[in-house]
């Protein structure tokens, strides 16, 4: 593996003053609607509202001197833009955030709240890329990928090491799949400090690129995506691919329905606001009851960076 136990270990204490410990919290409802014993790992209640907020900072806090002083610059819609943003602005660094013009509003404005400049481009990925190329190539800033680097990934992990230190006999952990971030730290965490438990990943049947390229073994590029899950939109990359194609034992597909209803379930019953793509790791616990009947298993809730003006219930 390329991030070591001792990496994981050693990136929780490098990053554990500027984030926070999320509360793990549990539901006798949901207990009963899954046949199992679920516990959520609440990173809704993490800063800036998601999980990204933990590889951004180590991410951040590994750069060199000179690194610092020219800033950091990434391109992002949603979550990252947002947690580069904050993480640049806690330890005193300028963040550029390339963003299609397509992102909704809200995040957009969070991003210039955390003190980021935002670089608007058309809302493709080459647009993306290429705005993102001239930004670095002006101001000298370091590029930090949302998902596709090993410093992220490792922040990632953090998550699920919380979650195991707290829990440390789950049978499962359900992680969300969008670009592979979080279900890669999630993965190496549970191999190192957990391995008798095992790892699922949820994906929305729109999205299904992760579920399609462990099917055949390569990267199967995400093309029209479509869900209401805009957190997992993006495509596999070479350094996560790898260590979910090893680690992840398989991928649940859930329907546009289910993620909604689940949504919905946890809004109602436990009076959390998590975002879609959240509710599909719920959503596939529910789905999937049988196979989880009588176990206990853990369930990344990645965030709750929600639009309030156009909720899907």
């Amino acid at each position: 593996m390329l991030i070591s136990k001792e990496e994981l270990l050693t990136t929780s204490q490098r990053i554990r003053p500027f984030i926070h410990q999320t509360p793990v919290l549990t539901s006798t409802n949901l207990d009963k609607l899954t046949s199992a014993y679920c516990f959520l790992k609440c990173e809704n209640f993490q800063k800036m509202g998601a999980f990204k907020m933990r590889g951004a900072t180590n991410a951040i806090l590994q750069l060199t001197v000179e690194q610092k002083e020219n800033g950091v610059a990434t391109h992002s819609s949603g979550n990252f833009a947002q947690a580069l943003a904050l993480a640049a602005k806690l330890n005193d660094i300028k963040a550029y955030i390339v963003m299609p013009t397509s992102a909704p509003s809200v995040k957009k404005e969070a991003v210039l709240g955390y003190g980021g400049e935002v670089i608007d481009c058309a809302p493709t990925l080459q647009a993306r890329e290429e705005t993102l190329k001239r930004v670095v190539k002006e101001t000298g800033a370091t590029f930090i990928h949302p998902y596709n680097d090993y410093d992220v990934i490792a922040g990632q992990s953090t998550a699920t090491q919380e979650l195991i230190n707290e829990y440390p006999n789950l049978d499962y952990i359900i992680s969300p799949i969008g670009g592979g971030g979080l279900i890669s730290g999630t993965a190496l965490a549970t191999q190192y400090f957990s391995p008798n438990t095992t790892v699922i990943g949820a994906e929305p049947t729109g999205a299904d690129d992760a579920y399609r390229s462990l099917e055949k073994g390569e990267i199967v590029p995400s093309i029209h995506p479509n869900t209401i899950a805009d957190g997992l939109l993006t495509s596999l990359g070479d350094k996560t691919f790898p260590i979910i194609k090893q680690l992840v034992s398989e991928i649940i597909l859930v329907e546009e329905t289910e993620i909604i209803q689940a949504m919905k379930f946890i809004w109602e019953r436990m009076k959390l606001i998590i975002e879609p793509s959240s509710a599909l790791a719920v959503a596939a616990a529910i789905k999937n009851k049988d196979q989880f009947n009588g176990k206990k298993v853990g369930i990344i809730i990645s965030g709750g960076n929600v639009d309030l003006e156009n909720l899907p219930f």
